[in-house]
């Protein structure tokens, strides 16, 4: 049997398109999830909307199932002695659930070439954390839940731009010391 080229065309090209979408889809592709993060030194006890109760040690992150919407949790410290039950509101579709109202901050990072980053930095309001002041106005954190930020805790900031036309930014929630560490790293003055 021969196939025409037009036939040989087509098959090609739809080959090319699902490769390109496997690439993409198993490397590229931005996951979306909730997580539940516990930097202090003690150990809670939790469960969302009734549900199952899992516990969370210190340092702990992990991956949790929110509904868009409200959703209800309560926590528990280390003797299930309930320290809370709250209610909060899921909006996007990625977010940090603070069991512990530890102190996060939620940093702007600019992308684009030809990028003055100093003009855009000095441009903005100084936050002053622990008594030091510092630049590019992070955004201080620590209620229960947040969903105002693009990268999660464990997720880094792009090290590629991907649209060179124009300024663009992307914000990362870290934990306090975490930002402490970037800062000092990110921003040599």
């Amino acid at each position: 049997m021969k196939i025409s080229p037009s036939t040989k065309g087509l098959i090609i090209s739809i080959i090319t398109v699902l490769v390109a979408f496997g690439i993409y889809n198993f490397f590229l592709a931005k996951r979306n999830y909730y997580l539940v993060d516990n930097p202090t030194e003690k150990t809670y006890f939790f469960n969302i909307n009734n549900g199952e109760e899992k516990t969370i040690t210190a340092g702990q992150k992990f991956q949790i199932d929110l509904k868009k919407g409200k959703n209800q949790v309560k926590v528990f410290d280390d003797r299930k002695n309930v320290i809370y039950d709250s209610s909060f509101v899921v909006k996007k579709n990625r977010g940090l659930l603070n069991i512990a109202h530890q102190d996060y901050y939620i940093n702007e990072q600019f992308y684009g070439y030809g990028l003055n980053k100093d003009s855009l930095i000095a441009a903005r309001k100084q936050t002053t954390i622990d008594g030091k002041l510092f630049v590019n106005s992070p955004i201080h954190f620590n209620k229960l839940y947040t969903d105002d930020f693009y990268y999660n805790i464990d997720e880094e900031y792009d090290g590629v731009i991907k649209n060179i036309q124009k300024v663009e930014s992307r914000t990362k929630i870290f934990r306090k010391a975490d930002f402490l560490n970037y800062y000092k790293e990110y921003y040599k003055f």
